[in-house]
């Protein structure tokens, strides 16, 4: 069924960026990567490796995990994990800069040398994110904003940087634009419910 999704609106519609989310099973890897070689080829893709919930919880099973870094993680144009995600995937504690570098590269040794690693699971007054283009490094930094809405956080930037990469945007600058617009969107989220609210996407 999502296979035949995926072929639909890229048959008819057509896509001018794509981006995964969570995959919740090795065969549901496995299809997705199958039907974007064949059907996109040449559409930046965008993976947003979804493996740990919020609260630490893992979403998906090692045979998906290693799916995951075997089929997809090479077809990206960026990877996006956070840290949890990062350290699942390379097995290297990702703990302040040695280790962030540490994780870059074991990245590009997978395949996959264009990484936004999210720093907002790691410590301190400042969120530290850290892209890996090829051998170059920029980093991103920002005040880490005191509120609990902040559920959707990755999965709002990996499409933010989608939809910079299909307006014919620069990997970097569509990082640099997606980065300030999640910023802006929990610092101006509704303040909805009493638990991790939404941001504002507006």
């Amino acid at each position: 069924m999502v296979r035949g999704q995926i072929i639909a609106c890229l048959s008819d519609i057509g896509a001018d960026a794509i981006k995964t989310g969570m995959l919740g099973s090795a065969d549901m890897v496995c299809m997705v990567a199958d039907t974007l070689a064949q059907h996109a080829p040449d559409i930046p893709l965008v993976v947003d490796p979804v493996m740990v919930a919020k609260g630490g919880s893992r979403l998906i099973d090692e045979e998906a995990v290693q799916t995951l870094k075997d089929r997809l993680l090479p077809m990206a144009a960026l990877v996006t994990p956070n840290l949890p995600e990062a350290e699942a995937l390379t097995g290297i504690a990702v703990n302040g800069d040695a280790g962030m570098e540490s994780a870059l590269s074991a990245f590009a040794a997978m395949g996959c040398p264009r990484v936004l690693l999210k720093g907002g699971h790691g410590d301190g007054p400042a969120v530290e994110d850290l892209l890996g283009n090829g051998k170059a490094r920029v980093r991103l930094t920002a005040p880490r904003q005191d509120t609990p809405h902040t559920h959707g956080t990755g999965c709002t930037l990996a499409t933010a940087v989608a939809c910079g990469l299909a307006q014919g945007m620069a990997l970097e600058d569509a990082v640099h634009r997606a980065h300030a617009y999640v910023q802006r969107a929990i610092a101006t989220a509704p303040g909805l419910g009493q638990g991790h609210g939404p941001l504002n996407h507006g």
